[in-house]
C-alpha cells in the first residue's frame, strides 16, 4: 500500500427506536469489523465499540441493533494529487 492512501471501511449500524442510523468509517478492515461484531453477539455481551478513522469512539448496546452494514474496503488518498 502506498503511503499516500489509506484503507477505509462504511459502517451503517441501525438501531432499535431510532430515526436514524450510524454511519461511520473504519481504519480496520471488513473482516475485523465483522469478527468483532460476530464475537459480541455470540458472547450475548452488553455492547460492541467502534473506533472511527477520526478517533471517535461509538459504544452500540448490542440488544438495539437491528441491522450492520458492513461497506467493502476502499483505497483513500490521502492529500493532493497533482
Amino acid at each position: 500500500m502506498n503511503r499516500s492512501e489509506a484503507i477505509t471501511v462504511e459502517i451503517r449500524i441501525g438501531i432499535a427506536n431510532t430515526a436514524r442510523e450510524l454511519s461511520f468509517e473504519s481504519a480496520q478492515s471488513a473482516d475485523a469489523v465483522t469478527s468483532t461484531i460476530q464475537k459480541a453477539l455470540e458472547a450475548s455481551e452488553s455492547f460492541v465499540t467502534f473506533t472511527d478513522v477520526k478517533g471517535n469512539t461509538y459504544i452500540v448496546p448490542t440488544a438495539g441493533i437491528t441491522f450492520i452494514e458492513v461497506g467493502t474496503e476502499e483505497s483513500r488518498r490521502v492529500g493532493f494529487v497533482a
